[in-house]
């Protein structure tokens, strides 16, 4: 990482953290498309991430964890054949658990589950590390409205309404969301969206 880029990049990290502490709202690059983000273990930061989408909260949020072992705190019980998908894949997939704890009921869907990825993208990763707990990443788009493929592509209310933009990558077009498997009670998992 070239210096100039670095001290830019630290200054986003920073700024994105405390901003999260503060129990505020992101909009940031992922190893998908542009998230909005927030405190997944804040009830009242998660309900400003529904407000900015105008979504219900009957509908669940994808949650980033940065590692195995942050996943563990929050999905005590994950079967050996997820943990080993998750170590194998390339690919960024989000997974569906049941009886999820510590997080905001409101992250929670109403069968008790959770979709929760590790993201690969640098960022991510340091961002979730330094802030030492889960972050929201749902989709930086108005409930309904297309998923936006770069920054260019999201809404001016949303970018008008977050309370910190991260610059950096605003350039980059990501045309993929992460697909979603989900763990049945049997431990079988099953591909919700490719």
């Amino acid at each position: 990482m070239e210096k100039k880029f670095k001290k830019i990049f630290l200054l986003h990290l920073f700024k994105a953290e405390s901003i999260l502490k503060k129990g505020n709202t992101i909009l940031y690059p992922t190893d998908t498309v542009w998230g909005i983000g927030c405190d997944a273990t804040n009830t009242a930061a998660v309900r400003k991430v529904f407000k900015l989408k105008k979504r219900h909260e009957s509908k669940s949020l994808v949650i980033l964890v940065n590692s195995i072992d942050m996943l563990l705190e929050y999905i005590p019980n994950i079967p050996n054949a997820a943990i080993e998908l998750i170590k194998d894949t390339t690919k960024p997939t989000s997974i569906i658990y049941s009886n999820p704890i510590g997080l905001a009921e409101n992250v929670v869907a109403g069968d008790n589950t959770v979709a929760i990825r590790i993201p690969k993208d640098e960022f991510c990763q340091k961002l979730i590390e330094n802030f030492g707990k889960p972050i929201v990443s749902t989709s930086a788009n108005i409930s309904e409205s297309p998923t936006p493929t770069c920054f260019n592509d999201i809404q001016s209310e949303l970018v008008q309404n977050v309370d910190y933009i991260v610059d950096l990558q605003q350039e980059k077009i990501n045309k993929q969301s992460s697909q979603i498997l989900k763990i049945m009670k049997d431990g079988t998992i099953i591909t919700i969206r490719e």
